[in-house]
């Protein structure tokens, strides 16, 4: 495969970890449930009050669909879709208690990168930590325009650059080969958006630092939740036991006295609006603007 990622690796890593996610996803849902609370910016918007309800929701690189869950809670008559890379992750989404005026929770298995959707057809795209697994950033969030109204809303986040640098130069004391992903920065993130034509973007970075009782129990975590080495660059056989011997030293040495290993989080959290057909968007230094075809008119003889 070309490219920065194996996308068949990342589908393999998600897949196994379907049955563990939810229990060992902590952080995950951490960031998720701050996305979640986003969405009451929506009552602040003209003509969308505390009783308004999108039509169609996507929750895109939903594991086993719990903020796809929540959203379903917050509109019970809008269709809600589970979009997901893994198949055995959507499986594993509980489709909840029957209610009569609840619709049904869909769930879909594709690629973020090639949405199976009309144009025009999302009034809320939500994805949570699914970004760091795209290397073209821009080409995605022009997908996303593509489905979005005009008007929409763009709720997402990904990793940024500082997460587990710990890990990384730890392995970079043992070999060169890469271990750890590179994480967009939130300048990059937003660079992204407005290239892309989405309006009023609102980012957000949180960095925390976490405590592992030793390399091992951190890299456990990481297996248990998908997110192991999925480069297309990464080592194809299996660590061996001075390299990992090495790295464990190397992050021996960053544990304060007493305490346990660190590994830090950066999260980046973004909020966006579609913008309306005809908006430009940048690709290079053009400006490339889109309308919907059926708005184009044809005279006929």
């Amino acid at each position: 495969m070309n490219g920065l990622f194996d996308g068949r690796q990342v589908r393999r890593a998600f897949s196994r970890a379907s049955s563990a996610y939810a229990s060992a996803a902590s952080l995950q849902h951490e960031v998720e449930d701050r996305l979640l609370e986003m969405l009451d910016f929506l009552a602040l918007q003209p003509g969308r009050g505390q009783d308004w309800t999108p039509a169609r929701v996507l929750d895109l690189g939903s594991g086993p669909a719990r903020g796809a869950q929540a959203m379903r809670r917050r509109w019970p008559r809008a269709q809600v879709i589970a979009m997901d890379l893994a198949l055995p992750m959507l499986r594993q989404a509980g489709v909840g208690r029957w209610h009569p005026l609840r619709r049904p929770l869909a769930r879909v298995c594709a690629d973020a990168r090639a949405l199976p959707l009309a144009d025009d057809s999302l009034d809320v795209l939500f994805c949570n930590l699914c970004l760091q697994w795209v290397e073209d950033l821009p080409a995605v969030f022009a997908g996303f325009r593509r489905v979005l109204r005009p008007g929409g809303l763009l709720l997402c986040s990904s990793f940024g650059p500082a997460t587990l640098h710990e890990l990384r130069e730890a392995f970079a004391a043992a070999d060169a080969a890469p271990h750890v992903n590179p994480f967009t920065s939130i300048a990059e993130f937003g660079d992204a958006l407005v290239q892309a034509g989405f309006r009023d973007p609102v980012l957000d970075r949180d960095v925390q630092v976490h405590g592992y009782a030793s390399m091992g129990a951190l890299m456990r975590e990481l297996r248990a939740i998908g997110a192991t080495n999925a480069l297309a660059a990464r080592r194809r056989s299996l660590t061996g036991r001075r390299r990992f011997a090495a790295a464990q030293a190397a992050y021996e040495a960053l544990r304060p006295a007493g305490g346990p290993l660190p590994a830090t989080w950066e999260t980046i959290t973004a909020m966006a609006w579609a913008p309306d057909h005809g908006a430009p968007m940048r690709e290079g230094d053009a400006e490339i603007a889109r309308f919907p075809a059926r708005g184009i008119p044809v005279r006929r003889r």
